[in-house]
């Protein structure tokens, strides 16, 4: 990925007995709709080969593309191989396999018009792509395919494909390099949010752990003047209500806000578990609930508890949606609608998909009983605002030395309920089944949600590319 664009590896695959201006006009298409739409490319210059038009068909050509991939290995994302006619595996494959990327690669290919099919104008790319992804196949190397088989270079089926595509990228290359902080150990009684490091490393998911005793001595010696301190103060004002009666707590918040974000930074971290229960109240005075939701409205997604894999499972939806995630509670049912149930959180639900600026700060409900309401400060108060969403969750299963995940979709409702915190009402059909696979397969509380359908993603780059257990929920 280079400049936050995401860049693609082309390969237009060709056979020298069809017409070459099938593959030049392909190539100009493809170029096209990726220019115009802000994704970079690398590929042959177009007389790189004896077939022209940066077309492919010998080991030799195929070899030209694999050195040229190798000295662009950081910054392609994905391979995308179009077929404007049969194609040659031989090129391809070796193209592929030389280079060696372990990146996601697309194959798309071209439809064929039934009144040109004379040998000047015939592709036969519908026979090819089946001959390509066969090698493919034998080599041992996952593929993406496209919507439909073949379709036209100028349909807008290509875009949607190459967006898609370029999700899947987001999610595999992401978690496959990320770093997860892990700020204060697990809270007593919260076995559930256990984790296995080991399993997740397996995966190229890196634990980044901090006591949460650093984080509140860096915090403690943030001074009033500080401008991050400052700035701080105001981000929070703006992002939500500050009760009167606890404006005396907002500086103790935004330091530790500061505090964790210096870290993040410090760490090259992702995403983030933060020990928000119940020691933070009890050794520093305020909740977590605000700084987690600011970090995950800035795409940092961040879960409570100390739940490493929440934490993954919303940075993965981040991903694959390019928008905010949050953690929420299978937590209630609602009255005896069965398809129905009550998510929330005490108060972590970035704004952005709370759908809403009916932000309010208060006490965290359950521990501002026991720990006092003035100890418990920084908790979001807020109803979603009803609309679809997608919801994930990755576990570490050490009995079976596998991740597990399962995933489907949903909608959030307008439907009232009485309960402080982040209040989410949802939909799911057949919800009860779901909560037998929860329960007999061993899942945590939580749950991952982000407002957008990304199932097909998601799915995609577990089955294809990830290669863990996944359970997609109809």
């Amino acid at each position: 990925m280079r400049n936050g664009k995401t860049c693609f590896g082309v390969i237009i695959g060709t056979r020298a007995y069809f017409n070459s201006e099938l593959a030049r006009d392909v190539r100009k298409q493809l170029l096209a709709t990726l220019d115009a739409n802000g994704y970079e490319y690398v590929i042959l210059p177009e007389d790189a080969t004896p077939t022209g038009s940066s077309s492919i068909e010998t080991r030799e050509d195929g070899l030209k593309v694999s050195k040229q991939f190798r000295e662009h290995r950081d910054e392609i994302d994905g391979i995308i191989v179009s077929l404007p006619n049969f194609g040659f595996e031989i090129g391809i494959i070796n193209a592929i396999s030389d280079a060696d990327l372990n990146v996601p690669v697309m194959v798309q290919a071209c439809d064929d018009d039934n009144d040109k099919v004379d040998l000047d104008s015939r592709r036969d790319a519908f026979c090819g792509k089946i001959s390509v992804c066969n090698n493919l196949y034998q080599y041992g190397i996952p593929f993406t395919d496209t919507s439909l088989h073949t379709y036209s270079i100028y349909s807008p089926l290509l875009l949607q494909d190459i967006n898609r595509f370029a999700a899947i990228c987001r999610v595999v290359n992401g978690l496959r390099h990320c770093r997860i902080g892990q700020i204060g150990t697990r809270p007593l009684g919260f076995n559930t949010c256990r984790a296995s490091e080991k399993l997740l490393q397996r995966s190229g998911i890196t634990v980044v752990p901090a006591d949460l005793s650093e984080i509140l001595f860096a915090a403690q010696r943030i001074s009033d003047d500080d401008p991050k301190f400052k700035a701080m103060c105001d981000r929070i004002r703006h992002y939500a209500e500050v009760p009167e009666a606890y404006n005396s707590k907002l500086a103790l918040q935004a330091k530790f806000g500061v505090a964790v974000e210096n870290w993040i930074a410090d760490n090259d971290v992702q995403a983030v578990a933060i020990q928000c229960w119940d020691s933070l109240e009890q050794n520093y005075g305020c909740a977590a609930c605000i700084t987690m939701s600011m970090l995950s409205d800035k795409l940092i997604p961040a879960a409570c508890e100390t739940d490493l894999a929440g934490a993954v499972s919303m940075y993965a939806l981040s991903l694959a949606s390019g928008q905010a995630p949050a953690l929420l509670d299978w937590n209630n049912n609602f009255a005896d609608d069965r398809n129905k149930c009550v998510c929330t959180h005490c108060g972590n639900f970035p704004r952005s998909f709370i759908g809403n600026d009916q932000l309010r700060l208060g006490p965290l409900g359950v521990l501002g009983r026991t720990l006092g309401k003035i100890n418990t400060f920084g908790a979001v108060y807020a109803k979603v605002s009803k609309g679809d969403f997608t919801f994930f969750r990755l576990s570490t299963d050490d009995t079976k030395g596998c991740i597990k995940t399962y995933l489907g979709k949903g909608e959030l409702t307008d439907d009232p309920y009485g309960m402080d915190g982040c209040i989410a009402v949802t939909k799911v059909d057949n919800l009860q089944k779901l909560m037998k696979y929860i329960c007999k397969n061993g899942f945590e509380h939580h749950v991952a949600m982000c407002r957008t359908d990304v199932v097909d993603i998601l799915q995609e780059a577990i089955e294809t590319y990830l290669g863990w257990n996944i359970y997609v929920h109809e």
